[in-house]
This record gives C-alpha cells, sequence and structure tokens, in this order.
C-alpha cells in the first residue's frame, strides 16, 4: 500500500477527517480522534494504527512491524508498518479497519449518532 491508496482507504470511512500534521504525516481522525498515521518514516511511506493488547503483543515483534515511536512508549497500543516484510496490503486493511472501530467504540453513544457511525462490532 502507498500514502495514496491509504489515504483513499481510510477517506472511505463514515466521519473521518484528514489533516496533515507532525512533519508531513497524513493524519486520519473519527470524531476528532486519531485513528490512522502515514508518515515518520526514512525512507519509505509507514502507517501506523491502535490495535487490541492481544495484536500488539503478537504482531509487535514481526519483521516490519514496531511498536509506534511516540505512541507505545506512552502505553498507548499502537502498532507501525515501516518495512518489508511487515503486513500484506489486505492484512494492513484489516488493521486500519480494526482501528477505526476501536476509536469510533471510545466515543459516545450520542456523538456516534450524531456522525452516523455504525453500533460498535463486538466479539
Amino acid at each position: 500500500m502507498n500514502r495514496e491508496e491509504f489515504n483513499a482507504y481510510c477517506g472511505e470511512k463514515v466521519a473521518t477527517s484528514h489533516v496533515v500534521q507532525w512533519g508531513n504525516s497524513d493524519v486520519w481522525k473519527v470524531g476528532g480522534k486519531v485513528f490512522a498515521i502515514c508518515g515518520w518514516a526514512e525512507e519509505r511511506d509507514a502507517f501506523t494504527f491502535k490495535v487490541t493488547p492481544l495484536a500488539f503483543e503478537v504482531l509487535g515483534d514481526q519483521p516490519g512491524i514496531r511498536p509506534a515511536p511516540y505512541l507505545a512508549s506512552r502505553g498507548m497500543k499502537w502498532l507501525q508498518h515501516y518495512d518489508t516484510p511487515g503486513l500484506s496490503d489486505a492484512e494492513l486493511k484489516t488493521h486500519l479497519d480494526v482501528s477505526y472501530d476501536l476509536v469510533a467504540a471510545g466515543l459516545s453513544k450520542k456523538k456516534r449518532i450524531e456522525l452516523g457511525i455504525p453500533e460498535p462490532k463486538t466479539s
């Protein structure tokens, strides 16, 4: 996935907004809260997203994936796909979906209704 594809995919989600900040990073938000970031890599695009505690433990040590700089060091469960082999495009999209769902679920029910966000998925 490249930056253009990342932006197109994130932009398809309900009630999202896009800003460029933090050194030319593409930052995607739902309800004003960040769910995905593209940037922060020296030679290539890096994709940062929120994950469940289990995914953080399982994926955090895989080649091409690391705890997200700045965010994970503050105790947040965020990962960054920054190099190969990392994640396939399909896997990355799945993690972006989960990140969106996790962040949207943290919004109040009133805010979700106001923004037209479906009820959070339950497991």
